[in-house]
């Protein structure tokens, strides 16, 4: 991996009869994101957390604190960390391949968070050899590891050079759909109305590209700490008209109309995770101008009233 980058968890991965070794490395990181503090607005210093007992209102300093299981209203089993420390399962720091299914066979909802899988330079060979016949066989691995104190399933899946290791959520973490939907209307949309809905699905067929998402949030938060840097206005936010739900058919009409103006044909390269941070770069030059700012010390602070 790229200098910089710190394996999360170093271990091995077990296939039939053959290990290698292995590194697993983040492949997303909020670490990027702007962040704030918390400050006393009279004093325009930051503030500390403290902890209150709920019916004292005194604070408990660490040393007091400890771990507690709700059995009723305001009942706890306490329980020490220690004894939660001793239910961690010790690591023999291998992913033990279980099974390979089929990469379509797993509900997408099930995904937690995604790893780069790489392999050691002394075991290249086996990695390779798996990865190979992985992309050949259509297949992925389904494989389970302590990983970060926790025994956790994982999917293993080929990825450009590499493999892609994303931890799942256990079925009970996973809510049911049915009852997300239950209170759906059942409704039978036939004739012009589905008609125009599918014009308009046919008008932007396009292909997916990370890099025309821009997280706009994060770009609202960069242009309001370079204003407030350069005492500037601060910018005001756009009025959103929200279509009346009798004028669907109108809406639909319009849209059809004014897509098929405006698609512009060609398909755009498919995005990877290689490239995946090629063309966000007006939102990084905004972080860049705030964090500059930011550590010069420019920034006016607000004096004790």
């Amino acid at each position: 991996m790229a200098s910089g980058h710190r394996a999360q968890w170093k271990g091995f991965l077990r296939f039939g009869e053959v290990s290698c070794g292995v590194a697993l490395y983040t492949a997303a990181s909020t670490s990027e994101r702007i962040t704030f503090n918390t400050i006393n607005a009279k004093t325009g210093n930051r503030v500390n957390r403290v902890f209150i007992d709920s019916e004292t209102e005194e604070r408990v300093e660490r040393d007091a604190q400890t771990k507690g299981f709700e059995i009723d209203d305001g009942q706890y089993i306490i329980i020490d960390p220690e004894e939660v420390a001793a239910t961690i399962p010790e690591s023999n720091k291998t992913l033990e391949v279980q099974a390979f299914i089929p990469c379509s066979e797993i509900d997408d909802i099930y995904f937690d968070k995604p790893y780069y899988l790489t392999p050691d330079k002394m075991n290249a060979d086996a990695f390779v050899a798996l990865r190979e016949a992985m992309k050949r066989s259509k297949v992925a691995a389904i494989a389970r590891a302590v990983l970060f104190r926790r025994v956790r399933t994982v999917l293993i899946r080929p990825h450009g050079r590499g493999l892609i290791a994303t931890t799942l959520n256990y079925d009970y973490e996973v809510r049911s759909s049915k009852k997300a939907f239950e209170e759906m209307p059942k409704l039978n949309i036939e004739g012009e109305m589905l008609d125009l809905a599918k014009h308009i699905i046919s008008t932007k067929r396009g292909e997916f590209d990370p890099a025309t998402f821009d997280d706009r949030y994060e770009a609202a938060l960069a242009e309001l700490v370079k204003a407030k840097l350069e005492g500037k206005a601060l910018p005001r936010p756009r009025k959103v008209e929200v279509s009346k739900p009798n004028d669907l058919l109108a809406a639909l009409r319009e849209s059809a109309g004014l897509l098929k103006a405006g698609a512009a044909g060609g398909n755009k390269p498919k995005r990877t995770a290689a490239n995946a941070n090629k063309g966000n770069g007006r939102e990084r030059a905004a972080r860049g101008v705030a964090s500059k700012a930011a550590s010069s010390g420019a920034a006016p602070r607000r004096k004790a009233s």
